[in-house]
């Protein structure tokens, strides 16, 4: 079984750091989306990651579908079996991964335009997202237990995702989400391993 990722991309390290902890025998293959390279493009036509390939030749995408995948071939590792609960995990992974989405959208923006053509309307939008949603988070936050969940990936891989592109300009007046990353390494010790 393979794992297409890329280190810098926060859905790559959510499901890393899940198939980690879970117990999937996964190799974890370094992908340079932008050669298209053909073994990913077999897999997932839209040649996006992560990208996880079993032995058996089914491509699982995007990085919630694989979550569950990873969940469902792992005994019920990832999510709690408790329907309220379930509930909660899965809207703390969609808010994180939407945290993310709005993140990428300001990198590729500035990263894809040339100078002048920017749209700072847009960034601005997406910024605003961002700092709504993680005052939201900060107010809400929900309890990090003994045993973290695919919610609990998700808000990790995106603060270490704003950390690496934003770093200093997201921690003001948000003391619990900057406390966050050492209470769930405490319980996903192995966390360290995923911060290259």
């Amino acid at each position: 079984m393979k794992i297409f990722y890329s280190s810098s991309s926060p859905y790559s390290t959510k499901v890393r750091m899940a198939a980690h902890y879970a117990g999937l025998d996964a190799e974890h293959v370094a992908t340079d989306t932008n050669a298209d390279p053909a073994e990913l493009i077999g897999a997932n036509p839209l040649g996006k990651i992560p990208t996880l390939l079993t032995d058996a030749g089914l491509a699982v995408y995007d990085s919630r579908a694989i979550m569950h995948f990873i969940d469902r071939e792992t005994g019920r590792k990832l999510y709690p079996r408790s329907p309220a609960k379930r509930t909660e995990a899965d809207v703390l992974e969609a808010t994180a991964d939407g945290v993310c989405d709005c993140l990428l959208a300001i990198v590729y923006e500035r990263r894809f335009r040339p100078e002048e053509k920017v749209h700072q309307a847009w960034i601005d939008r997406q910024w605003s997202k961002v700092e709504r949603t993680l005052d939201h988070l900060e107010k809400t936050l929900p309890r990090l237990g003994k045993k973290p969940h695919g919610g609990h990936f998700a808000l990790a891989a995106m603060l270490r995702y704003i950390e690496l592109r934003f770093a200093g300009k997201w921690q003001k007046g948000r003391p619990k989400l900057k406390r966050y990353l050492s209470r769930f390494e405490a319980v996903f010790p192995d966390y360290a391993k995923f911060k290259d």
